[in-house]
C-alpha cells in the first residue's frame, strides 16, 4: 500500500467537502441543531397532568384529599364535573389526561380504617403516558392513605390513654422506606435519551456522507479517471472513508460538549474510551456507506438506500423501545445491530462514567461487526472496479 497515494486521496476529499458552503454546514450543522431538538423535544417526563376531579363523597376527607393531588406537583385539577356524563365527554375530547372520583362513603372508610373507594380513570390512549400517570397516582393515593392511618391510630392512642388503660408506645412499628436512584438521580429522560442521539446521528451523517461521497464520484464521472491511476482499490476506500470518520469523531465531540453547555449533562467515561468506542462503530457506519455506493448510481439514490438501512437499525437499538420487551428472536437479532452496542457504550460512559472493563463485551461485539462488514464491502468494491 503507497500511503503517499492514501494521503493525496484524503486531501483532495477533503478540499472538495469543505470547498463548499452547503457541505460545511451539512457535516457540523445538522448534528448540532437535531442534538438541541431532540434534547428538548425527545421527553418522556410527564409533568402538569391535566385530570377531572369528580367529588362525590364531599367532606374534609375528599378535600384533603384533593389537596394532595395538587400539591404533589404531578396534577393540574382543570374540570369538576358534576356528572358521568360530563366526565366522560372531557375525556372523550382530549381535555383531561385522566380523572378522579371520590366515591359516597370515603370518610366513613377513613374512619373505619377500610378501603376508601376511590376511582382512577386514565386516557390509556398513549400507553406509556398513562402508566406514568396511574404510577403518579397511586403514589399521591398511598402518601394520602398513609397519613390518614397515622392521624387514626393518633386518635385511638389519644382515646386510650384518656379512658386510663395501660400506656400505649408514642411510636407505631413499621417499615421505613428509603429508595435512591443511582446514574440518573432526578430521573430525567433527556439525560437517557441524548447519549442515544449521538449515536444515531453519528450513523446517520457517516453513512449518508460515505455513500454520497463515494457516488458522486460515478456522477461527475472521476470514478473511471480514477480507475486508470495507479490508486488501489483498497487505497481508494481508506482514502475516501478516514475522512469522513474524522468529521464523525469531530462530531461525537462536539455534541459531547453540546450536551454538556445546553443540558448540563456531563460525561462522566473518559473520552479516549468515547473516541475507541466510537471509531469502532466506525467501522460499521463507513463499511455499509460503502457497500451502499456499490448499489447504487445517483446521490438520490444514496440517501435514499441511507434512510432504508438506518430506519431498522434505529428502531432496534433500544433508543426509545426496551429491547427486552421485543419478541426473543427479535432480541437475538438485535445482537448484530451495532447501534445498539454502541448506544450500551454512550449511555454508560455518560450516565455511570464507567471504563472499558465493563464495556468490553460491547466493544468487542463492534470490532467483530465493523470488521466484518468493512471487508464485505471492500471485496464488493474492489468487485464492482474490475
Amino acid at each position: 500500500m503507497n500511503w503517499q497515494r492514501v494521503r493525496e486521496i484524503i486531501r483532495k476529499e477533503l478540499l472538495q467537502v469543505f470547498r463548499d458552503k452547503r457541505m460545511r454546514f451539512v457535516l457540523f450543522g445538522p448534528p448540532m441543531i437535531q442534538t438541541i431538538v431532540f434534547g428538548f423535544a425527545v421527553n418522556l417526563d410527564v409533568q402538569h397532568v391535566s385530570i377531572a376531579w369528580m367529588d362525590g363523597d364531599r367532606t374534609s376527607e375528599s378535600r384533603d384529599l384533593l389537596e394532595s393531588f395538587t400539591a404533589s406537583g404531578y396534577f393540574e385539577v382543570v374540570a369538576t364535573p358534576e356528572r358521568d356524563e360530563q366526565l366522560r365527554t372531557l375525556l372523550d375530547r382530549g381535555e383531561v389526561m385522566g380523572a378522579v372520583t371520590v366515591l359516597p362513603g370515603f370518610a366513613r372508610a377513613l374512619e373505619r380504617g377500610e378501603s376508601a373507594p376511590v376511582q382512577v380513570i386514565v386516557d390509556g390512549a398513549n400507553s406509556n403516558t398513562a402508566s406514568i400517570v396511574r404510577a403518579y397516582a397511586a403514589q399521591t393515593l398511598s402518601l394520602f392513605a398513609d397519613r390518614q392511618e397515622a392521624r387514626r391510630q393518633n386518635r385511638l392512642q389519644l382515646a386510650r390513654g384518656q379512658g386510663g388503660g395501660s400506656p400505649v408506645p408514642s411510636e407505631l412499628p413499621g417499615v421505613a422506606l428509603r429508595s435512591r436512584v443511582w446514574f440518573n438521580p432526578n430521573l430525567l429522560s433527556r439525560n437517557y435519551f441524548i447519549p442515544g442521539v449521538i449515536a444515531n446521528i453519528l450513523a446517520l451523517v457517516t453513512l449518508m456522507l460515505t455513500a454520497m461521497g463515494i457516488v458522486r464520484e460515478k456522477e461527475i464521472g472521476t470514478m473511471e479517471q480514477l480507475m486508470v491511476t495507479p490508486i488501489r482499490p483498497l487505497e481508494l476506500i481508506i482514502g475516501k472513508t478516514l475522512p469522513f470518520a474524522l468529521v464523525g469523531l469531530a462530531d461525537v465531540l462536539a455534541m459531547t460538549g453540546l450536551a454538556y453547555l445546553v443540558f448540563g449533562i456531563e460525561l462522566r467515561g473518559s473520552v479516549a474510551v468515547l473516541l475507541l468506542a466510537s471509531s469502532l462503530y466506525l467501522l460499521t457506519t463507513l463499511g455499509v456507506g460503502v457497500f451502499i455506493s456499490t448499489v447504487t448510481s445517483t446521490q438520490q439514490q444514496a440517501m435514499m438506500s441511507t434512510f432504508f438501512v438506518f430506519m431498522p437499525l434505529f428502531m432496534l437499538s433500544g433508543f426509545a423501545f426496551p429491547i427486552s420487551s421485543m419478541p426473543t428472536a427479535v432480541q437475538y437479532l438485535t445482537l448484530l445491530n451495532p447501534v445498539r452496542h454502541f448506544m450500551s457504550c454512550v449511555r454508560a460512559l455518560f450516565l455511570k462514567g464507567v471504563g472499558v472493563d465493563a464495556i468490553w463485551p460491547q466493544l468487542l461485539a463492534l470490532l467483530a461487526i465493523g470488521l466484518t462488514v468493512m471487508v464485505l464491502s471492500a471485496a464488493r468494491f474492489h468487485k464492482r472496479l474490475d
